[in-house]
């Protein structure tokens, strides 16, 4: 696995996301408890950002049509969105957040 940096642990506020770039991916980086996640910054229904809505429970909400993914496996859990987005590796360490663009967790391959 290639990880590499993508903010520091701090950065990410509880219930919401935080957009980040690590080479051409667009992410957001989200907190749910002491777990942390990385899906693609891209609403698999619209191209709008999903680091802009809300995180609430395990799932982030896109802010314009209302659908919700789930952190962990990139599923939508509401309508419009019927496709899952990406989901990728990560790994918390001395405070920072770092991310492996190379593969995903879900076998969804990024918009």
């Amino acid at each position: 696995m290639s990880f590499e940096r993508a903010c520091a642990l701090a950065d990410v506020p509880e219930d919401e996301a935080l957009g980040v770039t690590i080479g051409a991916q667009d992410l957001a980086v989200a907190r749910h408890g002491e777990e942390v996640f990385a899906v693609e910054d891209l609403c698999s229904h619209a191209a709008v950002a999903l680091s802009e809505g809300e995180v609430e429970g395990c799932t982030v909400e896109c802010w314009l049509h209302g659908s919700r993914f789930h952190l962990r496996t990139g599923k939508p859990t509401g309508l419009p969105a019927t496709e899952p987005v990406a989901t990728f590796p990560v790994d918390v360490r001395d405070g920072d957040i770092y991310v492996d663009i190379t593969t995903t967790l879900n076998g969804v391959t990024p918009q």
